[in-house]
């Protein structure tokens, strides 16, 4: 059932377009996030003392950026630059492309379809690994988050949007494969399907139940399906 499921997707699918962080890098496997996350609640203590409290606790550096929106500007571009500059060093000590992305990138680009990555991440933290393991010829766009405006980071579908629009495809002719459920809900509110990609034994259920139109746990799976589908 999933097998076909996917295949049917696909089928209908123009444009792929792939989330970052999951499916292609596990972006802060060589420089973890907390750590990361604690040199920013430092930046957001500069510009606000009790909001730096309220950032200390926090693990996810994305979420450090979403509570700087209560700093205002100063403390958005701060900490905007700050985990731009500490996406770009992750990710060269981040190890290899996720199993199957590689063959998952190939056989997009192979069956014709257009490709972009859509992330929460920078647009320089993605280009800076695709570059590293000479990926990019496979990718014709790449949407990463909007400087300065954590507020359209995905579940907003903005980045979803912008990325249909620059391949010059129907949002609703595109297929978001992501492994989050705000992969899901931005895939819905642009409009477009989904394929939750279930890199953990617990995410399965919530990317369902989130209204991913497949499932599925390894992305081999997306690339034999690519490489089959007409």
């Amino acid at each position: 059932m999933g097998d076909s499921k996917l295949t049917e997707v696909l089928g209908a699918t123009s444009g792929v377009l792939f989330d970052f962080d999951g499916p292609i890098c596990d972006v802060f496997a060589g420089r973890p996030a907390p750590g990361v996350a604690r040199e920013l609640s430092e930046v957001v203590a500069r510009h606000d003392a009790a909001l730096g409290g309220k950032a200390a606790g926090v693990d996810d550096p994305l979420e450090i950026l979403r509570l700087a929106m209560q700093g205002g500007e100063p403390a958005i571009q701060a900490i905007e630059e700050s985990l731009t500059k500490a996406e770009v060093s992750a990710v060269k000590v981040a190890g290899p492309p996720v199993p199957g992305a590689v063959a998952a990138l190939e056989a997009a680009h192979s069956s014709g379809r257009k490709v972009a990555v859509v992330s929460n991440n920078s647009t320089a933290c993605v280009r800076a690994f695709l570059m590293l393991h000479g990926l990019r010829h496979l990718v014709d766009e790449v949407v990463g988050r909007a400087a300065y405006r954590p507020d359209l980071m995905k579940p907003d579908p903005h980045s979803l949007l912008l990325a249909a629009a620059q391949l010059r495809v129907r949002p609703n002719h595109c297929t978001l494969i992501g492994d989050s459920v705000t992969d899901v809900v931005a895939a819905r509110a642009a409009g477009a399907m989904s394929i939750g990609f279930a890199n953990k034994q617990h995410k399965g259920l919530a990317l369902a139940e989130a209204g991913a139109n497949v499932v599925v746990t390894d992305m081999a799976t997306v690339a034999t399906a690519l490489a089959n589908v007409d």
